[in-house]
């Protein structure tokens, strides 16, 4: 129970807040951005499982612009920490409707799992300040939650790969890479297509990361670092090779980053400069009074 809730400050669930609701917005216009165009078209929308089983109505003009209006406002004024749990409780549940929506034309983006699971922890704790050091077993089960389904993306990803293959390891043997990049033509990864060795050892790189990923959620301190800024540079690569971006995914690791340090670092060094900026002031103060007794003395 104490790994599952550890005792985490309340500053880095102010920062996710900011950045996550902010990045709800970036990701309604730049990624699932079709929403609304489902609305207009109604006869192209299959329902996926969960919208089946919750029965959500079908969309249209007036209920994905609704959504639309709603979840802007309301990321808004989640961003700015305000009303907390007000604000979550309603981003949650619509964004959630929004991406269901956005997804149901039969491919549904794995790089959204940490995304959604985060909107929906969030709300459960309390009101944050960026400078809390208050430490909750609250904001650390709401930051573990969000870590575990990070890490999950990686994880069911390599079991889908297992799965797909008949549950045989022949995915990094093959020519997934090659395909890719022939799919999706660009200079770095057309360059690789020279070198098929190279494409085989990411492939086999990559799978035994994503069945190994769990590990960071157990590693502390500096090797966590490590490991969050190998995936990073996984993703980096991806996007090199293939325009292929996890950016739901990236924005996401900052669960792993102690945000709630900034503040206090900000402030030690602005007391730092001032206190410098001072002494230099004193200083020259010292000095002047040295020349005016000199002069006082020559006269």
């Amino acid at each position: 129970m104490k790994w599952f809730t550890p005792a985490i400050a309340l500053g880095r669930i102010a920062w996710l807040r900011t950045v996550l609701y902010l990045f709800v917005i970036l990701d309604m216009h730049a990624f699932v951005r079709d929403t609304r165009d489902k609305g207009e078209h109604p006869g192209l929308y299959q329902p996926l499982l969960l919208a089946r089983l919750l029965d959500l109505p079908k969309p249209s003009v007036a209920n994905t612009t609704a959504l639309y209006i709603v979840l802007i406002a309301a990321c808004l004024i989640g961003a700015t920490n305000y009303f907390p749990r007000i604000a979550g409780w309603v981003v949650a549940p619509a964004f959630t409707w929004w991406v269901l929506i956005g997804m149901s034309d039969g491919k549904v983006d794995h790089d959204h799992l940490a995304l959604v699971i985060a909107l929906w922890v969030l709300p459960t704790v309390g009101r944050a300040r960026y400078g809390d050091q208050t430490r909750s077993e609250a904001a650390g089960w709401a930051i573990r939650c969000i870590q575990i389904s990070v890490i999950a993306t990686y994880f069911l990803s390599a079991v889908a790969k297992l799965r797909s293959a008949g549950w045989a390891l022949t995915w990094p043997g093959s020519a997934v890479l090659t395909w890719a990049i022939v799919r999706r033509p660009h200079p770095v990864g057309e360059w690789l297509l020279h070198y098929p060795w190279m494409l085989h050892v990411m492939q086999w790189v990559g799978i035994i990361a994503e069945f190994l990923s769990p590990l960071i959620l157990w590693l502390r301190g500096r090797w966590q670092l490590f490991g969050a800024l190998f995936f990073l540079g996984f993703h980096a690569a991806n996007t090199a090779i293939l325009l292929i971006h996890f950016l739901p995914t990236v924005v996401c690791w900052l669960a792993f980053a102690p945000l709630e340090r900034i503040v206090p670092w900000y402030r030690a060094r602005r007391g730092s400069d001032e206190s410098s900026a001072g002494d230099a002031r004193e200083a020259e103060d010292q000095a002047e009074h040295g020349r005016q007794t000199e002069q006082q003395a020559g006269a």
